[in-house]
């Protein structure tokens, strides 16, 4: 088995990165908000292990929010992304008002679970 080298992984995130620079900026905001989600997320996590989770309905409540926000937000760049076959006669308004639509459910939820 052969031994991968610096150069192999360069050559791998170079191509990365040109692969994602012919993304539309469109799904390029989409990504920044998962991660942004995403991240919210791990800092949430992180100041419950700092801190304690002493309300852990509001530890639950605003992690489980940050990663069903970013699950639904990649579903919408699944639906709006043109090279997806699948989704081709789905028009972008329409994947964004299921995107909002659930967006609401999730929080109802959410809300419902704070008490």
């Amino acid at each position: 088995m052969a031994r991968s080298t610096g150069k192999d992984a360069q050559a791998l995130f170079s191509s990365l990165r040109a692969a994602y620079a012919a993304t539309p900026t469109s799904l390029k905001i989409i990504d920044l908000y998962v991660g942004f989600a995403v991240f919210t997320a791990l800092i949430q996590v992180v100041y419950m292990a700092i801190v304690g989770s002493f309300p852990f309905n509001s530890f639950l409540s605003g992690v489980l929010s940050c990663i069903g926000t970013a699950v639904l937000a990649v579903c919408l760049r699944i639906q709006v992304n043109k090279e997806n076959k699948e989704f081709k006669d789905l028009p972008p308004e329409r994947a964004f008002a299921d995107f909002v639509l659930c967006n609401l459910v999730l929080h109802l939820v959410i809300m419902n679970f704070l008490g």
